[in-house]
């Protein structure tokens, strides 16, 4: 199966999902953080540089839950707005 390359929007998205994830990690490991959701560290550093833009529902859903963030939140902070701006999120 040949996987459709992603659109520089998808790559974007997933660098901004990435970022939010370190900002909501603060001052924790990256491997505390990984241990937690049940992901290898490797994982979580992928997603947070954006070298893996559309990680799958259960690994977003299991690090949401280890950072204490709902995926509403997520969700909302990694999409655009009307206008194309970007939505921040607080962590």
């Amino acid at each position: 199966m040949v996987r459709t390359p992603l659109t520089p929007w998808e790559r974007e998205r997933g660098e901004r999902f990435g970022a939010l994830l370190r900002r909501a990690r603060g001052d924790r490991s990256m491997v505390e953080v990984a241990a937690a959701a049940g992901v290898s560290a490797e994982t979580l550093r992928k997603i947070e540089t954006g070298r893996a833009p559309t990680p799958a529902f259960f690994t977003v859903a299991a690090l949401a839950a280890a950072l204490d963030i709902s995926l509403d939140r997520l969700a909302a902070a990694c999409a655009e707005d009307e206008d194309g701006r970007d939505e921040a999120l607080s962590a």
